[in-house]
């Protein structure tokens, strides 16, 4: 990549999924690779996988990714305005890593003025601190009905002034209308402002293929960048979309020696806490779904929550408590994360209405203590040990939470906290029979020891030790070959020839 660049580069997406934040992330790792100053930036996300920065902000868990990639520290100018869901039609509003308000859907569309000063604001701060700022929209430009005060997508390119790469994924079927269709509901300057395309997630004979990309530069008179191949086995940060495991039999695969299951809850946040169970080999993680009974488990993990009574109603609904009760009468092991945690107290207290109507809901009650949902949220990085034995596996991760948990319960803590003075403090509980666990800490397996003596005390003897870090690592490198190798970066990256 001959020259200097400078500027701002936008990917769109036809579709939602279509491999916007991926792609982001391999190109920020081609472009450090290349000792190029470059940043990532995602103006608005809607997103309940969330990550706390080093200045002790909020943003979304895939602009943490994409700041690996560029080999920085994930910062709160990189995803500006976040939008956590509590239902299907209000968010928590979060404005450079802080929550400021909850708005319903109509309501934010007349806040989003507010919110694109907050979005200009960091891009400027970016800019000048950066040869490229390499942004991510949100969703596809093509949805007409949100053109109108956009600030995620043209109306945050056209405000800038930036080129836009669009993205389609082949794998969903029906690419070349998602792409043709995309530009013919844009504008006459917004169309101007595509200088082509991204085909992602391709398998098969690239030369059937090629008469249809033939035709699409005919038609569209727009290059295509590339075809980048489906990736098989990568371990990235979904940016929200649950990412599927199955059962190891139904798989075809050896049985696996713990069994762990997750259940979906409706508002499930930070689902990443998975990711290390997921890429075990002795693991066979099943995320349980509405309408599904709960199979057999050693280890039940209750997730975050964005609404933790709302979700509490929905667990008992579907019969989940008694599966619960019942799993571990015969001995299995429980562990609360965050909302999981609240769960497992005796009551869940939202006086101010916090995540939906004010008022109190009955906890699972395994755990002596209660939880109330206050003003401030909690937001850290946090690291210590597991008081799980003697010696204590490290831990690391974040808390991210509105919940005051008190109650004896806690006299029994599940973590040891570093204080970053010397001094620790406690966190969460655990049972006096030893079957139930609960903490505060997110990114709770990620530290590999700390992993291990979890599956451990669930029952996995000889656990092996997983660097979900390294995985995440290999999977950026993997990725920016890939697109080093398939996408024409010369023409790609040409409007930020200086």
């Amino acid at each position: 990549m001959p020259g200097a660049l400078r500027g701002t580069l936008m990917v769109q997406g036809t579709t939602s999924d279509a491999g916007k934040s991926t792609i982001v992330a391999g190109l920020c790792r081609v472009l450090a690779r290349a000792g190029t100053p470059v940043v990532p930036f995602k103006p608005q996300n809607m997103a309940l996988n969330s990550a706390v920065t080093a200045d002790g902000g909020e943003i979304g868990r895939a602009q943490a990714l994409q700041a690996q990639a560029a080999r920085l520290l994930p910062h709160t100018d990189m995803n500006p305005v976040l939008l956590k869901p509590s239902s299907d039609t209000g968010a928590q509003v979060i404005i450079h890593g802080r929550a400021r308000l909850d708005l319903d859907a109509r309501a934010y569309h007349a806040y989003k003025p507010e919110a694109m000063k907050a979005v200009l604001a960091s891009h400027a701060r970016l800019a000048r601190a950066y040869d490229v700022v390499l942004v991510e929209g949100a969703g596809s430009p093509a949805e007409v009905n949100l053109r109108e005060r956009d600030i995620a997508n043209m109306g945050f390119a056209e405000r800038v002034d930036c080129p836009v790469v669009l993205v389609a994924d082949i794998d969903r079927g029906g690419v070349f209308a998602h792409l043709v269709g995309t530009l013919d509901c844009l504008s006459d300057s917004e169309r101007a402002r595509v200088t082509g395309f991204i085909i992602n997630r391709f398998r098969g004979d690239i030369g059937l293929l090629e008469p249809g990309l033939d035709w699409l530069v005919a038609r569209t008179g727009k290059p295509v960048f590339g075809v980048l191949p489906y990736l098989h086995g990568l371990h990235l940060d979904a940016e929200d979309a649950i990412i599927g495991a199955q059962s190891d039999a139904a798989a075809g695969m050896p049985a696996r020696r713990l069994r762990v299951v997750v259940p979906v809850l409706p508002r499930i946040a930070n689902h990443t806490d998975f990711d290390a169970l997921r890429a075990h080999p002795q693991v066979d993680l099943q995320f349980v779904g509405p309408g599904r009974p709960m199979p057999p488990a050693d280890l039940v993990v209750l997730p975050g929550s964005k609404n933790v009574r709302g979700d509490l109603d929905f667990l008992r609904a579907q019969g989940w408590d008694t599966a619960l009760a019942r799993h571990l009468r015969y001995g299995g092991k429980l562990i609360g994360i965050c909302g999981g945690m609240q769960m497992l107290g005796r009551q869940v207290h939202d006086p101010d209405g916090r995540e939906g109507p004010a008022g109190s809901s009955a906890g699972l009650g395994w755990l002596d203590y209660d939880t109330t949902l206050a003003a401030e949220k909690q937001l850290r990085q946090v690291g210590g040990r597991l008081a799980l034995e003697a010696a204590g596996a490290p831990v690391r991760g974040y808390e991210i939470h509105l919940g005051v948990t008190t109650g004896k319960g806690l006299e029994q803590p599940a973590l040891w906290l570093d204080r970053g003075d010397g001094s620790v403090r406690p966190d969460g509980a655990r049972s006096a029979d030893g079957q139930v666990l609960a903490t505060y800490v997110h990114g709770l397996f990620d530290e590999p020891a700390g992993c291990q003596a979890l599956l451990r005390w669930a029952g996995l003897d000889g656990a092996e030790a997983v660097d979900l870090d390294a995985l995440r690592e290999a999977s950026i490198e993997r990725l920016a070959d890939t697109m080093a190798a398939h996408l024409d970066l010369g023409a790609l990256l040409a409007p930020l020839r200086r």
